[in-house]
């Protein structure tokens, strides 16, 4: 699922602009990384499960900042509804 991810043409890297989508219902399909911080996950994950966000789980945040096309870590990142 994470190749979706790096192809995907509208998306969203990092809590914030994450969260908001997800909020706003623009998120389709949110990827959160395993060892990011579980405090700053919480509110995410459960605001991703209040909109029915299926979430992927990819093992590190280097991995996500990569299928994100940036060179640093993420915690999360969306793929956005067209």
């Amino acid at each position: 699922m994470i190749e979706y991810l790096k192809t995907a043409s509208k998306k969203t890297v990092g809590l914030k602009q994450s969260l908001k989508a997800v909020k706003n219902g623009r998120a389709e399909y949110a990827f959160v990384a395993r060892d990011a911080e579980e405090r700053v996950l919480a509110p995410f994950i459960e605001a991703c499960r209040e909109h029915s966000v299926m979430i992927t789980y990819v093992d590190t945040m280097d991995a996500l900042g990569r299928a994100c096309g940036i060179e640093v870590g993420a915690a999360v990142a969306c793929i956005l509804k067209s």
